[in-house]
């Protein structure tokens, strides 16, 4: 249902829109050239997301051989044990028999439990490879709105000579810190994408965490925003 699933297609469209909007505006700034990395870890998380919902074949296939040859094993096993049409079969001879199954029953059992959950380790690590990006890149949007103060659009402010170069006017900077605060909110939705696809409890603590994060630093970028809506500084421009 279109309305109840994010779709990585329209968040990679998005993602797009949005790094146009900001070459646009800032061709010359570095948070365009974020903007192209959102896009492109837009795109590579959707082919992630297209192999997490996939079966591993090879896997399964692996494991089906197993269970079958673990099966013929312990039907030899039990058709070797138990007596033949002449043979006489003592009632305390079927306690071992009995044991000796249950035994090899748990064994496969665990051993199919085993099996089955690589392939959920592996969709589980390929997962936190693609959030490590998201994080990573969360940290990345936040050090370029760092700078972006709005104490220095104010009327008393004066530099220094390691003060950072100051080229945007409150009209600038505004935008500048809208479109940090989108894109945080892009990556929060492509994080989201792998907890959609893979219904695991790890995967869906650590997008949380992501989520968190997002939030948080997003939070900074709106103090700001109010600071400069707020009439307390100048336009520059």
């Amino acid at each position: 249902m279109p309305y109840r699933t994010l779709s990585p297609e329209r968040i990679i469209e998005t993602a797009e829109r949005l790094a146009e909007r900001i070459e646009d505006r800032f061709p010359q700034a570095g948070l365009a050239k974020v903007g192209g990395e959102l896009v492109k870890l837009a795109r590579d998380i959707n082919a992630d997301i297209g192999t997490i919902d996939r079966p591993i074949i090879w896997l399964r296939a692996t494991i089906g051989m197993i269970v079958l040859a673990g099966s013929a094993a312990f039907l030899w096993l039990v058709a070797a044990v138990l007596p033949g049409p002449g043979d006489v079969f003592a009632k305390q001879d079927i306690i071992p028999v009995v044991e000796a199954g249950i035994n090899i029953a748990v064994l496969l059992g665990a051993g199919l439990f085993a099996l089955v959950a690589i392939e959920e380790r592996l969709k589980r690590k390929r997962a936190f490879g693609g959030l490590h990006g998201i994080r990573s890149l969360i940290h990345v949007i936040d050090m370029h709105q760092l700078t972006k103060d709005p104490i220095t659009l104010t009327a008393d402010f004066t530099p220094t000579g390691k003060s950072p170069r100051r080229v945007l006017g409150k009209a600038e900077m505004l935008r500048y810190l809208d479109y940090c605060s989108e894109m945080i909110a892009v990556t929060g939705k492509l994080a989201a994408l792998y907890a959609q696809a893979l219904n695991d409890v790890f995967v869906v603590e650590a997008v949380n965490d992501i989520e968190n994060l997002g939030s948080n630093l997003s939070r900074k970028v709106w103090q700001k925003i109010a600071l400069i809506s707020g009439g307390r500084t100048k336009d520059r421009a």
